[in-house]
């Protein structure tokens, strides 16, 4: 039987999905409370011509927007690829109680691979991380994506949709 953690990170994977079917690359993030889905969130920074539109933050975003407080003690984010520097402060900063990702990021990770902000001694506030869950489903999404990207003629680095090249790069 799928634990919760998995359960709720299958939706984000989907969410991804969806990610994906705009040109993004797939990343999607969900925010729960107890065992509801207050918020759901995926990459959309091309679409919305924003460098923040992140998954995570957009979930974020509407996680204090419906439960009307920026602070989120009591919530989980879910996402599928580990959280960036920018993200991962954003989660200390709302309070989040918990954070639990699929894919490692080794290149921009901030929740214990390149950097490790969610334990950070000079933040006022950390965050219980659980890296790691459905790792291979969630890396398996964004390796195909990328590699589909690098197969299409002109998408090279210096092109708007090839600009992303790295297996974890937004």
């Amino acid at each position: 039987m799928a634990s919760a953690d998995e359960i709720y990170l299958r939706r984000a994977l989907e969410l991804a999905s969806r990610a994906e079917a705009e040109g993004e690359v797939p990343v999607g993030a969900l925010v729960v409370v107890g065992d509801t889905i207050v918020a759901e969130g995926w990459n959309r920074p091309v679409g919305l011509h924003d460098p923040t539109a992140h998954a995570e933050i957009l979930a974020l975003r509407a996680a204090g927007a419906r439960l009307g407080r920026y602070r989120l003690l009591d919530a989980t984010v879910y996402v599928t690829l580990e959280p960036c520097a920018m993200c991962t402060a954003a989660m200390v900063h709302a309070r989040v109680r918990r954070l639990v990702f699929g894919a490692w990021d080794p290149r921009q990770g901030a929740a214990g691979s390149v950097f490790d902000l969610a334990h950070a001694r000079a933040l006022n506030h950390s965050l219980d991380v659980f890296g790691g869950v459905l790792s291979a489903e969630c890396g398996a999404q964004l390796k195909a994506f990328f590699q589909r990207r690098r197969s299409q003629p002109g998408a090279g680095p210096s092109t708007p949709e090839g600009a992303a090249h790295s297996s974890t790069s937004r």
